[in-house]
């Protein structure tokens, strides 16, 4: 009855593996729902960034709004395609 109740750790292994390329947006054929259980951190040229909406790693571009209020017909904010060395990685 005082048996102490353990709550389970997250493990290394319990985490899926970061793909090469991903994004935000549900309805991207890239969008993975199970690596966003956890935050995921994004560092272009060793700086990182909170606002990425997709990236790949192999070509070596992330995916950022434009700024401002900028949306395209669909009523989707524009993104600017931003290169360089681009890491993912969980916080």
């Amino acid at each position: 009855m005082t048996e102490p109740t353990s709550t389970p750790v997250a493990t290394p292994a319990a985490t899926p593996t970061l793909p090469d390329r991903l994004s935000v947006d549900p309805r991207s054929p890239h969008h993975v729902a199970a690596v966003f259980e956890k935050d995921v951190g994004i560092r272009l040229n060793g700086k990182e960034l909170t606002n990425v909406e997709e990236y790949c790693i192999s070509e070596r571009w992330v995916k950022v709004p434009a700024g401002g209020k900028a949306v395209d017909r669909k009523g989707q904010p524009l993104m600017i395609k931003l290169k360089g060395a681009v890491e993912a990685f969980y916080k």
